[in-house]
């Protein structure tokens, strides 16, 4: 069976089970529910693993109602990837710290992105800074060079090198 066979019919019945089970639209209009928050719910929950990360990351930042155990349980399995996030994701990971009112994991997310960048952190974390700089500052947030966390605090020079 073929990818795109799974991928469709895991949505199809998603999908089926939103119409099947519908919400009246007064639930809908009181609750003040969103369409698109309903098919990122659909879209998170089938757990698709090739789903395109900058949607399914952007949704699970997005939802209102993440808790910060899934914040962190998607930042974790950022981390788990052999790449760098793209400024999108990061963006909505900022959003969803300040809205949970985590300033020290915003930080540490920023701090992990800056060490995914392994040793093309000087090419890549620049322009990293360049796309979310204008997010970080809107958020009154710091990045972790600012707060001194790029060098180690207790450092001593070796005595081998005296």
């Amino acid at each position: 069976m073929s990818f795109l066979r799974v991928v469709s019919s895991k949505l199809f019945k998603g999908m089926s089970k939103m119409v099947t089970n519908p919400r009246p639209i007064s639930h809908i209009m009181a609750n003040h529910e969103d369409p698109e928050d309903m098919i990122c719910r659909v879209i998170v929950s089938l757990r698709i693993p090739n789903l395109p990360l900058l949607s399914r990351y952007e949704c699970i930042f997005g939802r209102e109602d993440a808790d910060g155990w899934d914040v962190r349980q998607a930042m974790n399995d950022l981390n788990g990837y052999d790449a760098v996030p793209d400024p999108r994701i990061i963006i909505a990971g900022l959003h969803a710290c300040r809205r949970l009112n985590e300033y020290a994991l915003a930080v540490r997310f920023l701090e992990m992105v800056k060490n995914k960048c392994g040793h093309d952190v000087d090419t890549i974390y620049p322009y990293i800074v360049q796309e979310v700089g204008g997010t970080v500052a809107e958020l009154g947030c710091d990045f972790p060079e600012s707060l001194g966390y790029d060098k180690p605090e207790l450092w001593l020079q070796s005595v081998f090198d005296m």
